[in-house]
């Protein structure tokens, strides 16, 4: 959800700049040569997943529909490219009146994907696609990493909820995209407010070491916070000795003590001590909160404890371990003149390297087995084969330039979480593996 959804005021900066400076070189060299106009289509995949991950998954895709919108190169941007000289006035005059007026298809935000799959193409001409190379490919780098690592953490927590906590373990504007990713992949809340302002995703958040350590005694902290926050809030309890924090908690909130948070130590034995003296304490509906550095794997080893749910941050916001996706923009088909009817050729790179790709506009759908799960990721550039006709990935997201694809952020969650489920058991397995889906090519006449 944006802001403005929300009825409040919004000021939306350009994205023009969030750019590298080859894009606009690119652009007026295509303009002095005449082949700007030239319809194209540029499609973000991936060569390989991140070392060990069976599954990628897709997320940014609101945010990037957001940044196309906001392209715009407005008399403050214009004049900064002047005055630095980076490119010549004929391009400004270009850039001027930019707007991006072409197609967007892509995977819809929360699916999966593997190895080679075209999950967004951008068509139009050259010189408009190109321009969103930088912009489209930082957000779902990004977005995407967060969102996998996220995927994880959940499937290993089942049906414990999971908390984003990591807006001050990396940049502030990162932390609100990657509560917004984590959301995606299957957290519950953010303890970031600018998270859940600018998109809707619950916020939770009680108190830090600093207020118990603010007061004389831990029983002044507690009883403080109770008073204010009430008998449901939750008490950090490893301050000093947590036999004796759960002890005065419970006298101080009685057994209807909502929670106790565990942020140190060794969590799988703390957490069977607390949870025995809870029940001992008659506080049997008090619910036991851990963080402290998790991931994926620490979260899994705590699968037997009596933890009813997760705090996670560093690991989260750094995509626990693989921070981007390694996802490419390439054009993959360009018309033979500016002529808006001239027929579309493949085009790809085909240097030695490891960064080959294979050219023309495709399509993707992904074959399941006799019981509805998913067998393979199928790729092609030809016709799509009949038996695949209702198990297409691509969906509209933008059409003559107008966003018509954008999904309230609890749709995209939802989705994940189905067609997580839709996957082989083994996509959940933490243990190092090759992606649970092959991806198989059908290479074809590609359409114009």
């Amino acid at each position: 959800m944006n802001p403005a959804d929300l009825g409040l005021p919004v000021d939306v900066p350009s994205t023009a700049l969030f750019t590298d400076q080859y894009e606009l070189t690119m652009l007026r060299a295509a303009l002095k040569a005449g082949t700007a106009e030239r319809r194209s289509v540029f499609e973000v995949f991936t060569r390989r997943l991140p070392e060990g991950r069976r599954y990628g998954v897709v997320a940014g895709t609101g945010r990037v529909l957001d940044a196309v919108e906001n392209f715009r190169f407005d008399a403050g941007v214009i004049g900064f490219l002047r005055e630095r000289g980076i490119v010549d006035d004929e391009t400004l005059d270009w850039l001027a009146s930019y707007r991006f007026s072409g197609d967007i298809w892509g995977y819809p935000e929360g699916q999966v994907y593997f190895p080679g799959s075209p999950v967004l193409r951008v068509e139009g001409s050259f010189a408009e696609c190109v321009l969103l190379e930088t912009v489209i490919l930082s957000i779902l780098n990004h977005d995407s990493a967060i969102a996998a690592a996220a995927s994880r953490m959940s499937s290993a927590a089942g049906d414990r909820p999971l908390i984003e906590m990591g807006a001050r373990r990396t940049h502030e504007l990162a932390a609100v995209a990657a509560a917004r990713a984590a959301y995606v992949g299957g957290f519950t809340t953010t303890s970031d407010l600018a998270a859940g302002f600018r998109y809707g995703i619950p916020t939770v958040g009680t108190s830090a070491h600093a207020f118990t350590l603010l007061h004389d005694t831990e029983r002044d902290a507690f009883r403080a916070q109770v008073d204010s926050l009430g008998r449901g809030t939750t008490l950090l309890v490893d301050t000093y000795d947590v036999a004796e924090a759960v002890r005065t908690a419970v006298e101080v909130a009685g057994p209807e003590l909502g929670a106790v948070r565990i942020d140190s130590g060794d969590l799988l034995l703390v957490a069977h001590r607390v949870r025995q003296q809870l029940d001992a304490l008659g506080a049997t509906d008090t619910r036991i909160i851990v963080t402290s550095d998790l991931d994926e794997y620490a979260i899994a080893s705590l699968a037997a404890a009596p933890v009813d749910a997760y705090g996670v941050g560093t690991q989260l916001v750094t995509g626990s371990g693989h921070p981007t996706c390694s996802m490419v923009y390439k054009l993959v088909a360009r018309a033979e003149s500016a002529d808006p009817k001239a027929p579309l050729v493949p085009v790809a790179k085909k240097s030695s390297g490891g960064k080959t790709s294979l050219g023309g506009r495709k399509w993707a759908a992904r074959r399941p087995d006799a019981d509805g799960v998913a067998e393979a990721e199928v790729v092609g550039t030809g016709p799509v084969p009949a038996e695949l006709a209702d198990q297409q990935l691509l969906v509209e997201l933008v059409k003559g330039g107008e966003v018509v694809g954008r999904e309230p952020l609890d749709v995209v969650r939802e989705r994940h979480i189905a067609v997580r489920g839709r996957l082989p058991l083994s996509a959940t397995q933490l243990s190092r593996g090759e992606p649970v889906l092959p991806t198989e090519y059908l290479v074809g006449r590609s359409g114009s």
